[in-house]
């Protein structure tokens, strides 16, 4: 028995035994338990992947696999049939990001911090809202995928970890307790930043930005994946780069790096000729939809690129040069402790 040595036609067939007996039948006959992890999309109907898969075996290779005998999650049943070409859905809807909880808070928020109903009007617009969102791919949702029923749990989740929460809390995350604890500190700041989320939504800004491979690195934003996207899609605009490169050199100045002075032309010669980075100064939950001026952007290194960028609250090019400053400054003061002990005269007498 090869396991996951399963075809196209063989799969077609337990698909077709599962349509014919039903659901209950077939998964009692094989020994399965309803799908809690993945299932398969077949023709607009959803099927239990690992029964399909272990059952599949049987068409392939004379007998069906037993359920102790293989996952239903990407190490096998849901890696062979996507490996056919299936498609493959969650059973279950994905957790909630930074970016879907800033919108539940600010509802809560607007609501004096009591939990919503799933009927309230707010609750359904917010609703319709997140499942525009662009973060989700639709595999991975559900057909209940942010429901009204899930946006009021939610706010359930948030008010209720509150200061002034007087019951017992639901089992929330820490990420719910993490977006709570920014409204109170900034609300103002906070509020701005789920308008501008909602805007660019509601224009469908985000759809039109490509995710970023910041997201599976060490770069952070507390106001959210969506509006970071936007923000480094800017940064990235060969065009705007271009004018901004053109009107400092206009002005008979240097393209050295506003934080650290970083000329690349000076330390790679003709290679770096031209060549610098350029960070968007303006904050997130200040940076809507206008267009850019170059007076927003900031030549700089790829160095200070990135620590600007590595943790949240993002310095401003001026800031993180008096950090470089001080830091080096405080290094001057401390003696090196790999530096060679003084010789001092009688030490140098060799006896």
């Amino acid at each position: 028995m090869r396991k996951g040595a399963i075809t196209l036609d063989g799969v077609l067939k337990a698909i077709a035994e599962y349509d014919e007996w039903g659901r209950d039948r077939f998964l009692a006959e094989y020994g399965y338990k309803p799908a809690t992890g993945y299932l398969l999309v077949h023709e607009d109907r959803t099927y239990d992947s690992k029964a399909i898969a272990g059952v599949a075996h049987k068409f392939d290779q004379g007998r069906a696999l037993r359920p102790d005998e293989l996952s239903g999650g990407r190490s096998h049943a849901a890696r062979w049939l996507a490996r056919l070409g299936f498609v493959i859905r969650s059973s279950r809807d994905p957790d909630w990001t930074r970016d879907e909880i800033i919108l539940a808070c600010d509802l809560a928020m607007a609501n004096d911090w009591k939990r919503l109903e799933y009927n309230d009007p707010r609750v359904i617009e917010l609703s319709a809202l997140l499942q525009t969102m662009p973060i989700h791919p639709e595999e991975v949702r559900t057909e209940l995928f942010r429901n009204p029923n899930g946006v009021a749990r939610k706010t359930v989740d948030i008010t209720c970890r509150h200061p002034d929460y007087p019951g017992k809390p639901t089992n929330g995350n820490a990420l719910d307790v993490a977006v709570l604890n920014d409204f109170l500190a900034r609300p103002a700041e906070m509020t701005k930043v789920a308008q501008q989320i909602r805007d660019g939504l509601t224009a469908g800004e985000f759809q039109a930005v490509p995710p970023g491979v910041e997201e599976e690195d060490d770069y952070s934003a507390p106001e959210g994946r969506l509006l970071i996207r936007r923000h480094k899609s800017r940064e990235r605009d060969k065009g705007l780069r271009r004018r901004k490169i053109d009107a400092v050199l206009r002005q008979g100045r240097r393209l050295a790096c506003e934080a650290c002075g970083f000329d690349f032309e000076a330390t790679y010669g003709p290679r770096g000729t031209g060549y610098i980075e350029c960070h968007h100064v303006v904050p997130l939950h200040e940076a809507g939809e206008g267009r850019t001026k170059l007076s927003d952007l900031a030549l700089i290194c790829a160095n200070c690129h990135r620590m600007i960028h590595r943790r949240a609250p993002w310095p401003t090019p001026d800031e993180l040069r008096n950090l470089i400053e001080e830091t080096k400054r405080g290094e001057a003061r401390i003696p090196s402790q790999h530096a060679p002990e003084p010789v001092t005269a009688e030490a140098a007498v060799v006896p």
